[in-house]
């Protein structure tokens, strides 16, 4: 697993995974992932997304957000998650 691929649970805190996304953005870092299976996963992922954009948008710092699918396994067991493409770019 990439250093860059964050994985999400229902149980993810928005305010955590923001920060660490915005501190991950911070570092100079322009892209990466996040993987989240299940739609509790999923929006706890995208209100991350919402609040890390408010953190780093003072910096004149944009984020942007790709949504895609990409199976992984689990246990043993094949799923499909969804991903989500969080990229930066500068205003």
């Amino acid at each position: 697993m990439s250093e860059n691929v964050f994985k999400v649970s229902s149980k993810s805190s928005v305010n955590a995974l923001a920060g660490a996304v915005a501190g991950f953005i911070r570092d100079g870092k322009v892209k990466l992932e996040l993987q989240a299976v299940g739609a509790a996963a999923v929006n706890q992922a995208l209100k991350a997304v919402a609040v890390a954009r408010g953190y780093v948008s003072s910096q004149g710092i944009n984020l942007t957000c790709i949504p895609a699918f990409v199976d992984v396994v689990i246990e043993g067991e094949q799923r499909t998650a969804m991903k989500l493409i969080v990229e930066s770019e500068s205003h």
